[in-house]
């Protein structure tokens, strides 16, 4: 059997950060795919701001580029503003998936409402825009964003997870059906969120796990 090929996109520059969204999309598929990572050379540890990701956007699209040349069957873009996703998946002739795009895919399912939680005001109004963009904009209840600096939330697990926790019982409040954890890094506090609630608590990056899969499996049928 063909050993297929994904790699996960990190668009920010720390290397923890990738190996751990690497761990968790190497935890949604079977044994015959392999995960590998790729996280950029250049700009922050975390994308907290529009110029971030246009800058993120542009290294994602050079590197996908060349993991596709090197045979990989599949991309996950693991940023949430999905940086880069349209002009990837125009430049090459694998499935290309981005976390935002898998997560309000299943957040929003079957006409869900849901809200998203992350720790990125600047990047508020882009956030509403790739809603929209993607449809959703119906179905968004309320967007909630931690109060603080984002690398220090960050930094101290216990301390986002509880933000967090604490962002996710107002969206309840707010009407929502489900909620959507708004960033790859924060994807390490999902199942504490998850605990917290009693209504879904969608991981972006596993999400994305499951819709690089599905896109694999079409593309591999179809062959």
């Amino acid at each position: 059997m063909t050993t297929r090929r994904i790699a996960v996109l990190n668009p920010n520059t720390n290397e923890a950060t990738t190996r751990l969204m690497a761990g968790i999309v190497r935890a949604q598929v079977p044994s015959d795919v392999s995960v590998e990572a790729a996280t950029m050379l250049l700009g922050p540890p975390i994308v907290t701001t529009e110029a971030a990701l246009a800058a993120a956007a542009a290294q994602i699209v050079t590197v996908g580029q060349s993991l596709a040349l090197n045979g990989v069957d599949g991309l996950l873009i693991s940023g949430f503003g999905d940086p880069g996703l349209k002009d990837l998946r125009r430049s090459v002739g694998i499935p290309v998936t981005g976390i935002a795009e898998a997560g309000m895919a299943e957040a929003g399912r079957n006409g869900r409402r849901f809200s998203i939680i992350t720790t990125t005001p600047d990047l508020e109004a882009s956030l509403h825009r790739l809603v929209a963009e993607y449809g959703y904009a119906e179905q968004l209840v309320s967007l909630r964003i931690t109060e603080g600096p984002a690398a220090e939330i960050m930094a101290a697990p216990d301390r986002l997870a509880d933000a967090l926790s604490f962002l996710a019982r107002r969206c309840a409040d707010d009407g929502a059906d489900a909620v959507l954890i708004g960033g790859g890094p924060l994807a390490a506090v999902a199942a504490r969120v998850s605990m917290a609630l009693s209504m879904p608590v969608v991981d972006p990056v596993a999400a994305g796990g499951r819709l690089t899969l599905a896109r694999l499996s079409q593309r591999f049928a179809a062959e």
